[in-house]
């Protein structure tokens, strides 16, 4: 898959709009439309995003992602697209809807076709939808395909359903609408070594900052060395402050301080809490670990 910052002109593309954040389980049906269609007329494929989330823009706000970009651009590229156009949406957010399909969509890219999620909406005040898309089809020779809603247990799949979930520490469904696990990645640093003084010893990662932050709690986790739990938290019982994911990985002894541990969440055991003694730290630990 080719990266590309700035526009260029690429004609015969089958495009697929919207910014992906999470490459949920809608977002995979509105890019694996564009990918099909381009396969089958013997096209090629691209998804048409920006650099940041427009709320960046729009409101000043930094928004907690589900995904690295990295990891994003990764699932793209294995969804099959060809071309990934993460544009400036400060240069472009001011064009209206109708402006922002002629010089952005058809100038540069002159489309096969289009897809996109049923409530797209695009340019400036959301000037732009899937009516627009519709209506203009004909006029400019693309086949417009618009998909419908991805529905878990009744719930229409979102980011922002997805974020909800997450925050409130519903794992299980949150992945079931991702279609794959929440994960978070980071280097392991060396953590006070308390947990090796009561028989279960961890790799410790500093939360990233820039992804949305789960309940501090115990999880039932999946690593790249194994099966485990996890404590995300300020661990209360020893007095902690910053908060910080330790992983305990059963049946591993090996140190890998330095090493990149990727941590994939299952399911949320229980919320964190203060013991009154180490002991009755590892009374709940060996508990927690027997559960899953």
């Amino acid at each position: 898959m080719q990266i590309l910052t700035e526009l260029n002109c690429n004609p015969n593309l089958s495009l697929a709009l919207g910014y992906f954040d999470g490459v949920h389980l809608g977002h995979k049906s509105v890019i694996k439309s564009a990918v099909d269609y381009a396969k089958h007329h013997e096209n090629k494929s691209a998804v048409i995003t920006f650099k940041e989330h427009p709320c960046c823009y729009l409101w000043g706000v930094k928004p907690k992602y589900i995904l690295t970009k990295a990891e994003r651009q990764k699932k793209l590229e294995q969804l099959g697209v060809d071309y990934l156009y993460e544009l400036d949406f400060e240069k472009i957010y001011k064009l209206t809807g109708e402006e922002y399909l002629k010089e952005i969509i058809i100038d540069n890219f002159k489309p096969a076709s289009i897809s996109t999620g049923w409530n797209h909406n695009f340019g400036y005040n959301k000037s732009g939808d899937t009516k627009l898309l519709t209506t203009f089809a004909k006029k400019y020779g693309y086949k417009y395909f618009e998909l419908e809603p991805q529905k878990i247990n009744n719930e229409i799949v979102s980011s922002t359903k997805i974020r909800e979930l997450l925050e409130i520490g519903n794992i299980k469904l949150a992945n079931k609408m991702l279609d794959f696990d929440f994960r978070v990645s980071g280097t392991i640093v060396a953590g006070n070594k308390i947990g090796r003084t009561i028989g279960f010893r961890t790799a410790n990662i500093n939360y990233p900052s820039e992804i949305i932050e789960i309940p501090y709690g115990v999880y039932s986790v999946e690593t790249n060395y194994g099966k485990g739990i996890a404590n995300f938290g300020v661990r209360p019982t020893i007095n902690g402050a910053t908060p910080v994911l330790e992983v305990h990985i059963l049946d591993f002894e090996e140190d890998i301080y330095g090493k990149i541990l990727n941590v994939s969440f299952k399911y949320m055991i229980r919320k964190e809490q203060k013991f009154n003694s180490l002991d009755e730290l590892k009374m709940q630990i060996a508990a927690d670990i027997s559960s899953i």
